[in-house]
């Protein structure tokens, strides 16, 4: 046996004698917290494995070994971020979108057209831009970190947005099939584009957001400041001066580029202190404020049916501004979370909801029109096919809001092998421990005994990974 064959076997029975000593070391120590009595003194009996202590214990195990399998470095408030922003958008399109049910089929509405006063509903619930924070410090970052790698641009890009498109596929697939199949069977052209329509509006977003992912060698270094100017000039054309109505759509990309390039500024560092989240929480909403109260802009920030003026297709001045103060807040939060965020159960649940934010994102609107649809074989149910003009309609949309969530974890199980690209036969897991196949397998009892260095998380592109890349 050579000398460099000796050395590597005797690191190797010594790193598995440690590991074996930290183990029965941690077994112990448990041992002698829960066979203490009341002053302290220890009695000497043996543990007897017990019965299996339910589900609540399965999922807390599970959660500690998803906390166990993230890189300590990891900035967690990042995720948080992105798994509050995405569920935002859920909660608020399930609160504002209403199907409802008359004589020529199903036509959209919303409650904010015969109640307007429920437009704080939407500063709650409209995300985008908190979204899109996080995204531009993500890419940037990412960006960065491929290049001192020295991996090219074209392959990060299409890493990247692979993630973004691979599920894609499946929505329009199932909704080119379901429109088909509506149509010749006899439904009305209307309500088949209305379901359409609702079913792939979140495609939109995508769209903007891998445009400025392809482009995010060249917003390293823009300040928003030059974006939000854009967005000022086309709307004092639009609304001052009476310029064409298409040349709003400039703010589409614009106006989200506005909080894309904030995520550029902190991956430079210039938003680590609370004063730069202070003065966009205050800017941002007093801005948004004045324009509301003196300009003329909708005072909510998410479109309604008839109005003359959508603050988000395409994206107002008021809506960017509005976007400056939620940005502004999550900077403020991002140490809160960071705190919240070592707990093993709230960490594992926005690991989990960012390993398919794009599964949920994509069908969450399917998830409603599936329950509406069926719904009808009931006939016309409150606050799913009436129209949304009181507060019986609102009393009765929360309480379908478990009955959508319900479905949407149904279009979830089915659909979220799409998202990380396994087809249907890869079983995909939150947590998977690599093991180095040149030593045997441990399995301690306790989860503390793995060592967190030497074990990974399958958390996707969005949620796991030594760096956010």
């Amino acid at each position: 046996m050579s000398d460099s064959a000796r050395a590597w076997r005797k690191a190797r029975e010594a790193r598995e004698a440690r590991e074996a000593r930290e183990a029965r070391e941690v077994r112990e120590a448990r041992e002698a917290r829960e066979t203490t009595g009341s002053r302290g003194t220890r009695r000497t009996r043996r543990l007897r494995p017990g019965p299996p202590r339910g589900l609540l214990h399965t999922l807390r195990r599970t959660a500690g070994r998803i906390d166990d399998a993230t890189p300590r470095e990891r900035d967690r408030a990042v995720d948080a971020l992105r798994a509050f922003a995405i569920l935002g958008v859920v909660l608020g399109h399930w609160l504002v979108t209403a199907l409802v049910a008359d004589g020529n089929g199903l036509h959209a509405a919303s409650p904010l057209q015969d109640m307007p006063w429920l437009a704080p509903v939407s500063w709650a619930f409209q995300t985008l831009a908190v979204f899109f924070l996080v995204g531009g410090h993500v890419a940037t970052r990412g960006h960065a970190s491929a290049r001192a790698r020295g991996t090219s641009y074209g392959r990060w890009l299409s890493a990247r947005l692979s993630r973004l498109f691979r599920p894609v596929a499946a929505v329009l697939t199932l909704w080119t099939v379901t429109a088909a199949l509506l149509l010749l069977t006899g439904a009305e052209f209307v309500t088949v584009h209305t379901l359409v329509k609702l079913a792939l509006s979140p495609l939109w977003f995508l769209l903007v957001f891998a445009a400025l992912t392809a482009m995010t060698p060249l917003l390293t270094r823009l300040h928003p400041l030059w974006p939000l100017v854009v967005v000022l000039h086309v709307d004092l054309l639009r609304f001052g001066f009476d310029a064409p109505s298409w040349l709003g759509w400039i703010n589409l990309a614009a106006g989200w580029l506005v909080p894309y390039t904030l995520g550029a500024a902190w991956t430079r560092g210039e938003l680590d202190r609370r004063r730069a989240g202070w003065v966009l929480l205050a800017g941002g909403t007093t801005a948004t404020a004045a324009l509301v109260a003196w300009a003329g802009y909708p005072a909510s920030m998410v479109g309604v049916p008839g109005a003359a003026v959508s603050n988000l297709n395409p994206p107002t001045l008021a809506a960017v501004t509005f976007g400056l103060a939620q940005c502004g807040l999550a900077l403020l939060l991002r140490e809160r979370l960071r705190r919240t965020m070592r707990r093993p159960v709230a960490w594992a649940a926005v690991a989990v909801v960012n390993l398919s934010a794009m599964t949920i994102f994509l069908w969450h609107q399917t998830a409603l029109m599936a329950t509406t649809a069926t719904g009808l074989l009931a006939g016309r149910l409150p606050g799913l096919h009436t129209l949304p003009d009181g507060l019986d309609w609102v009393a009765a949309r929360l309480l379908w809001l478990p009955v959508f969530a319900l479905v949407l974890t149904g279009c979830w199980a089915a659909f979220r092998s799409h998202e990380h690209g396994g087809g249907g036969r890869r079983r995909s897991r939150v947590v998977r421990t690599h093991h180095p196949v040149h030593r045997p397998i441990h399995r301690p009892t306790e989860r503390a005994a793995a060592r967190p260095t030497e074990r990974a998380a399958e958390l996707p592109a969005t949620t796991a990974g030594r760096r956010h890349v």
